[in-house]
């Protein structure tokens, strides 16, 4: 297998957009070396199989999505309030929007998990570890809420953005920063 990490990421992101814009069928080593711009037969020599691609895509779909730390801890300086999570909140929508091939490849990864045992496997442990950062993040912060508060809010950004993502016209009438404020304001605590 090869092992060139830099042609491997490429790989990957080009699955990624083949995952976006034709679905987890249209995911075949063919259309991820052509949309890689490389020989037909690439991506056969760093994956062993499909469920291995796919599985990895999940992980570098994270690799993507995931800000540089500094980011985090810039964002996390503020004191402490229901406001500051209004404006997490919209920053997150704003760089899932930003990465939206790697937003909807993840719809994909998810709908395909059903499927695929092995793929549900490594995308929920994925998923799980995403959102244990998370809640550990928002507590060592001293944000309003607990576990639970995070959770919602995970949820209700997941509807929201798959909403914004397969049917813009869902809630044309409000912002999507509109709406990640009054979740906000709905689910978190004062104070």
């Amino acid at each position: 297998m090869a092992r060139n990490p830099e042609r491997r990421a490429a790989l990957l992101d080009a699955a990624i957009e083949v995952l976006a814009d034709e679905g987890a069928r249209g995911l075949t080593f063919r259309a991820v070396d052509a949309r890689a711009a490389v020989p037909t037969g690439t991506s056969s020599n760093y994956f062993t199989d499909r469920d291995q691609l796919l599985s990895q895509v999940a992980e570098r779909i994270f690799v993507r999505l995931t800000p540089e730390q500094g980011a985090i801890d810039g964002a996390l300086a503020p004191e402490p309030s229901r406001e500051l999570l209004v404006e997490l909140m919209q920053w997150l929508a704003r760089r899932m929007a930003a990465q939206r091939s790697c937003y909807l490849g993840l719809f994909e990864l998810r709908l395909e998990a059903t499927r695929r045992p092995d793929l549900r496997e490594r995308l929920t442990e994925v998923l799980r570890s995403d959102l244990d950062e998370n809640i550990r993040l928002h507590l060592a912060a001293r944000m309003p809420g607990d576990a639970d508060t995070v959770r919602l809010l995970y949820f209700a950004l997941t509807g929201l953005l798959l909403d914004h993502f397969t049917v813009p016209g869902m809630h044309d009438e409000r912002a999507l920063d509109s709406l990640i404020e009054t979740v906000v304001h709905r689910i978190v605590p004062e104070g």
